[in-house]
Parts: structure tokens; C-alpha cells; sequence
């Protein structure tokens, strides 16, 4: 897979207990995401146009981020114990999503699903689950675009559109937004900025649209996580198999080390 755009740097070391075993955080980075995503039929609107209209904002006006936030806030963490952010990119996906609410219901942890407009489109149904559950709906962008690479006009559509669709679907507009391939860039912010979205990205990045498989998914995440942080995984975008496995075993060791799971 070639490398379009470098994605905005962040992370840290960190250091996990799983009881008698120590294992040393590594500094983690924001890395590209795959740009190969399974195709959808998406039913077209009465009159299709190469570049839809921009949509109005679903939102209040927020300050323009100069870059995505990386870590819980400090503030959502609170004191006296650890927490940790779970979120999903690239779905919704009608063979793994299920499959994963229904593994974050048997653990009762809660996460944020960054959905692409046209899955959401296509596959209502499970945005609806997904709120249903308890979890958080944010959006990456209408058609998994690098908005980085994008003027104005198209970045407030892919952004646009999606958090429309979200927002007709599930009954109450997404408040965060994920860059695909980690790539921002000034206009992307202040899109956002316009559009009452906060830019999320992550600190713990186990690649697991690689698929480099469970063993390997499930270590990265142990060996990365630490307090405040938030793990990218995908439940879209291709075989998910491998991080649904990961997370039965991951999910345990985390809840049992004492970490807490929070929204981003």
C-alpha cells in the first residue's frame, strides 16, 4: 500500500501491569489507514450530480482545532483510575459490526464507531443498533476520502454529507469526525470547525486492516495502550476477523487491569 499523505504525529510510551508481567509501552503514531474498501450499492438520489451541494451545518460552530486530539481529555478521565477509548473505523459492516456489539455488549464497554456516509446510507439499520447500544457515532467522511488533498468545497461535502446521513439515520447529529489516513489539514479544521465537528485521531494504532493476525493485533494494543488512551481498530474496510478475535482476548485483560472505558 503506498503512502499518500504523512498523518499528524502523536504519542507516547507508555507502561501497562498485566500482573506479574511488565510489558513497555512503544510510541505510537498516527499511521494510514487502507484505501482499499469493499464496494457498496447505494441507492442514488432522484437527480445524481458529480459533486453534491454542501449541506448546512447540523451543529453549533466550534473553535478551529489546529490538531486532532490524541488522547481522552483529561477532564473525561476524571482521577483514580485509568481509562481508555475503543474506536472503530471503515463500517458499518453487515458481517463484522454485529459481531462486535455484540462482544462489546457481553463486556458492557462502550466505544465510538467513526462510520463512512455511504455504508451508513447503505446499511441504516445498524447505525441504529450501534446508537441503540449506547456507543457513539462519529463520521469518516462520505467515500473514505483523503480530505487533506481536497479544497474547501469538496472537504464540507464528504464531511458534510456524512454527518447528515448520521444524523437523519440515528435521530441526533455526530459530534466527532476521523480523517481517513490520519490526513488533516488547515481547511479539514475549519470545515469541521463549521460543521460542530471535533477531529479525533488515536495514540495505540495495532494496524489491524494489515490483518498481520490476533496474536500480533492483540499484543500491539497491550503494548501501546496506557491511561487516556484511544486505540484505532476497524470494523469495516475488508476481513475483520482477526480484530474480532483480538478484541475477545484484549477486552478481558484491560477491564481486569483496571481500566475503564470512556467516549474519546
Amino acid at each position: 500500500m503506498s503512502m499518500t499523505q504523512q498523518p499528524w504525529t502523536g504519542g507516547r510510551r507508555v507502561l501497562l501491569a498485566l500482573g506479574g508481567l511488565s510489558l513497555l509501552g512503544a510510541c505510537a503514531q498516527p499511521r494510514p489507514e487502507p484505501p482499499e474498501l469493499a464496494p457498496v450499492t447505494v441507492r442514488p438520489s432522484p437527480s445524481p450530480s458529480p459533486t453534491p451541494p454542501s449541506p448546512s451545518p447540523t451543529r453549533r460552530p466550534r473553535p478551529v482545532q489546529k490538531e486532532p486530539r490524541y488522547v481522552v481529555p483529561a477532564a473525561t478521565a476524571g482521577s483514580g483510575s485509568r481509562v481508555v477509548a475503543l474506536t472503530f473505523d471503515d463500517g458499518p459492516h453487515p458481517a463484522y459490526t454485529p459481531q462486535v456489539l455484540k462482544l462489546l455488549r457481553k463486556h458492557q464497554v462502550k466505544a465510538t464507531f467513526f462510520v463512512i456516509g455511504q455504508y451508513a446510507a447503505a446499511h441504516p439499520d445498524l447505525v441504529r443498533s450501534i446508537v441503540a447500544d449506547g456507543h457513539a457515532v462519529g463520521t469518516h467522511t462520505w467515500s473514505h476520502a483523503d480530505v487533506s488533498r481536497l479544497p474547501a468545497g469538496r472537504v464540507r461535502t464528504e464531511v458534510g454529507r456524512a454527518v447528515d446521513t448520521v444524523a437523519t439515520t440515528a435521530g441526533r447529529a455526530p459530534e466527532f469526525f476521523r480523517a481517513p489516513y490520519g490526513s488533516w489539514s488547515r481547511t479539514t479544521f475549519e470545515v469541521c470547525a463549521a460543521l460542530g465537528q471535533t477531529s479525533i485521531a488515536w495514540d495505540v494504532d495495532p494496524r489491524d486492516w494489515e490483518n498481520p493476525g490476533a496474536a500480533v493485533i492483540r499484543s500491539t494494543i497491550l503494548n501501546q495502550v496506557g491511561n487516556r488512551s484511544i486505540v484505532l481498530t476497524h470494523d469495516g474496510g475488508g476481513d475483520r476477523a482477526q480484530t474480532v478475535r483480538a478484541l475477545r482476548s484484549v477486552l478481558p485483560v484491560l477491564l481486569d487491569t483496571g481500566y475503564r472505558f470512556v467516549g474519546v
